[in-house]
């Protein structure tokens, strides 16, 4: 899960050819002294970096506790047509993480993203991909006779129209796939403490712990969550919020103002991964033309 770079940077030149034996000498163990120095350094930094990793280290495993605390949206991504997207699957060059195309056979993959976050300011940890998907039968009925004259440039440029597809009665689902094999469902849920509880407090002011608490305490300790496990948050007819973790429904709550929450980390404006809110919108937009 570690990405190693190391900091040197070997720049070539073209120089003079000297034809003094003596300083041809000089030169080549000067070269020789070089290289060796970059390679005990590189050396250093593997030994460095795999002491760090070292998931017994009791100060690095206490820090992982406390990784969540503001979104990073560093990751790139290509930009990929989801929507139009006629195979099975998708699967990311970066993580190779794989989303189907379509969930239910009504929910069209819209963009896929990273969340990334920052351990003791060390390292970068990709925590898990999400998809995130659209019934777009919905989309077209609730939104084309607003929309649906304008142009797909217009409609990215469009705030009203991206608060209206959260604000909809859109079926929407975000499906997390888990990357960091050493994630706790604790850190989920103060994750989702820290994330969704300001999303509250943005939408609907202060007074929502109640809520914010409903949803967090579906995510119980006996819940295992290893590399690969799966987390669906549906916002489904009525406003119902469905959360399921590998294919099992566990809590379900009907708040307009906690499906709108959640839906905001993903596409609002301040996004986990601004790349992905940006394929989010583009297909959204494109589903109206068609």
């Amino acid at each position: 899960m570690v990405s190693l770079r190391f900091p040197f940077l070997f720049s070539r030149t073209n120089r003079p050819h000297f034809t003094n034996p003596t300083h041809g000498t000089s030169r080549s163990r000067s070269i020789s002294v070089t290289v060796a120095v970059a390679a005990a350094s590189a050396t250093a930094v593997v030994a460095g970096v795999a002491a760090y990793q070292n998931h017994k280290h009791p100060f690095v495993e206490n820090a992982l506790d406390f990784f969540f605390s503001k979104p990073s949206s560093s990751h790139l991504w290509a930009s990929l047509s989801f929507a139009d997207s006629s195979s099975a699957t998708v699967v990311d060059s970066k993580t190779g993480v794989s989303f189907p195309s379509e969930l239910g056979g009504s929910q069209k993959l819209l963009g896929i993203g990273l969340r990334k976050k920052s351990v003791l300011g060390l390292k970068n940890i990709d925590v898990y991909a999400f998809g995130v998907y659209a019934d777009h039968g919905n989309v077209k009925k609730l939104l084309r006779e607003k929309y649906g004259n304008l142009s797909i440039s217009e409609l990215r440029e469009n705030k009203e129209f991206n608060d209206d597809i959260m604000e909809a009665a859109i079926s929407m689902t975000v499906r997390l796939q888990i990357i960091y094999s050493k994630l706790s469902i604790r850190s989920v849920r103060s994750a989702f403490e820290a994330s969704v509880g300001s999303r509250l407090k943005k939408f609907g002011g202060s007074d929502n712990k109640e809520l914010l608490q409903r949803f967090t305490s579906q995510f119980k300790d006996e819940y295992k969550i290893p590399r690969g496990s799966i987390i669906d948050l549906s916002k489904e007819p009525g406003h119902v919020l469905s959360t399921k973790i590998d294919g099992k429904e566990v809590g379900s709550i009907q708040s307009k103002l906690l499906c709108r929450s959640i839906m905001d980390l993903y596409f609002g404006e301040d996004p986990f991964d601004r790349k992905a809110k940006e394929d989010i919108e583009l297909n959204l937009a494109s589903l109206l033309q068609k």
